[in-house]
């Protein structure tokens, strides 16, 4: 049975919203149409995510693809808090709509792409530009962190205080005669295990404690040290494997001339 939407639950869940409703004079009306919208579609955002992330895992960098759909709750609030954004832009007349809320609102669908190595990257970009049509690219990065690879693709970068580190893609396409924008993030294992982390610590409270926060910076330190002892590693066993088949070929070529040498002396 379809779930519909009630606002008093809506309320008791995301009580910091009633105030922006009424402030923002926002038609709580509007809202279930949108809400009860987004469920009738469903299905078919989900079927538009499997599509998009099996194209995914078949480039050769990705370890691991992930998607997922907002939840219809999460669409809401986030609508609800978005509103003065979109006013700033549009003007004061604005609202969100059943006819405008899926342009404005990205990531209904999302799909996480994990690779391994920080330098595998590139080439899943690579992969991403040539497939769909890009709208947007951002690269989230630690203040300090290195970013002439993205300077140069001309990618915005955005400095997060959190340290939170993924490149964010909006990608558009047609399935159907309706456009559909899907938000693709792009990170490695180790920034992965950050992010889910620090997103359940931050939905788990109103402000996250001091303690927390500092313990947070500190691990993602850790994490970005990791990231680039993993990178190391990579360069050291492919200079080794490379080293490897120079040895066996001049193994190889020392048999041949031994074996050369002894028809000679028959």
């Amino acid at each position: 049975m379809k779930k519909s939407f009630n606002i008093d639950e809506f309320l008791l869940k995301y009580p910091h919203v009633e105030k922006i409703i009424e402030e923002k004079n926002i038609n709580t009306e509007v809202l279930k149409d949108i809400y009860n919208d987004f469920v009738d579609y469903k299905v078919s955002y989900e079927n538009q995510a499997g599509f998009i992330s099996n194209i995914l895992r078949s480039q050769p960098m990705v370890h691991s693809v992930k998607s997922r759909l907002k939840e219809p709750d999460r669409l809401i609030e986030k609508i609800i808090r978005k509103t003065e954004d979109r006013r700033l832009k549009y003007g004061d007349d604005f609202q969100f709509t059943l006819n405008n809320y899926k342009n404005e609102i990205n990531d209904l669908i999302g799909i996480r792409v994990i690779h391994i190595f920080k330098d595998q990257w590139q080439d899943i970009h690579e992969f991403i530009t040539k497939t769909w049509k890009v709208i947007e690219v951002t690269a989230n990065v630690r203040e300090g962190d290195n970013t002439k690879k993205f300077e140069e693709l001309n990618i915005e970068v955005r400095s997060r205080i959190s340290g939170y580190r993924s490149v964010h893609y909006l990608v558009e396409f047609y399935p159907t005669n309706e456009k559909v924008i899907a938000e693709i993030q792009v990170r490695t294992i180790f920034e992965e295990g950050y992010g889910e982390i620090d997103h359940r610590l931050r939905y788990s409270h109103i402000e996250i404690p001091e303690i927390l926060k500092s313990n947070l910076l500190l691990f993602n330190r850790i994490v970005g040290s990791a990231d680039e002892m993993a990178s190391l590693i990579n360069d050291l066993s492919k200079e080794w494997v490379s080293k490897e088949e120079e040895l066996l070929k001049v193994i190889k070529e020392q048999k041949e001339e031994i074996e050369r040498l002894k028809s000679i002396n028959k």
